[in-house]
């Protein structure tokens, strides 16, 4: 599969930034649509290098379509999906992450969601992303949906063994996330040793979600080896958005410089 134009869009700001910031909105945890189209738009102009739109439940039909088709009228950085399942699809997106959950116990979220829905991907002219999903403990609603054999926090090892299957398998982008559940308060976002893992077992470019709502855990998520930190409820929750964007993306951009000397 050709290298599309949001896929060539993230290597070429990795290569010039050494790290990137994603934003993602799940519009069923804003009060209105409209709220949710807000917050996209300060966190672009907040300095996010891409918005992404979706979740694990809810997140579909006239409703997607409203505020994807509302994002796209705000912001300048290109809008992906980020798939609940295979009704999380609207042809007003840029690109879908076509994601393959690989710790899923069952083969629907690993393959057969994935045949349900590309044709549909074709059809619609939506980029597909080849994105192999792992999902740590606690994981969140996300844990629950996907049925998921949790990576347990203190195994970086099986972390980073599914990573490198998932490049092996032709995923140009490797995920791990640990869930939007209230535990992450006390368990934090995915652990600096299970990143350094997967970070030193693959090649490809790798994005870490999850929790990640300090400044400082932020700083540690990036240095322990992500190249791409997805951001959602600490700028969700935040009263003014494009400031807490702002202060995410300057320290997105100060540790990514030190990646590049």
């Amino acid at each position: 599969m050709k290298i599309g134009k949001t896929e060539k869009y993230i290597y070429e700001r990795l290569a010039e930034k050494g790290a990137l910031m994603f934003m993602l909105i799940d519009p069923v945890d804003y009060k209105t649509p409209q709220a949710a189209i807000k917050t996209a738009k300060e966190a672009d102009k907040g300095g996010a290098d891409l918005i992404l739109v979706g979740g694990s439940i809810g997140a579909q039909g006239e409703l997607l379509d409203y505020v994807i088709k509302g994002i796209k009228e705000e912001v300048s950085s290109p809008v992906v999906l980020f798939p609940g399942n295979i009704a999380t699809l609207t042809r007003y997106a840029d690109a879908v992450y076509f994601m393959s959950l690989l710790n899923a116990r069952g083969t629907y979220w690993i393959t057969h969601a994935q045949m349900l829905s590309a044709p549909l991907v074709k059809q619609m002219g939506i980029e597909p992303l080849p994105v192999g999903y792992i999902v740590v403990s606690p994981g969140g609603t996300v844990g629950w949906v996907g049925d998921v054999n949790l990576v347990p926090r203190e195994k970086p090892k099986i972390a980073s063994s599914l990573a490198l299957a998932g490049e092996y398998l032709g995923n140009r982008f490797i995920l791990t996330d640990a869930g939007s559940n209230p535990q992450l308060m006390r368990n934090g976002p995915v652990p600096p040793s299970i990143i350094k893992a997967v970070k030193d077992a693959i090649s490809v470019p790798y994005i870490v979600a999850g929790g990640i709502k300090s400044v400082d855990s932020l700083r540690v998520t990036i240095k322990s080896g992500a190249d791409i930190v997805q951001i959602g409820t600490a700028i969700e929750q935040s009263s003014k958005a494009r400031r807490q964007t702002e202060i995410f993306a300057r320290i997105v951009k100060e540790e990514g410089m030190k990646k590049l000397r």
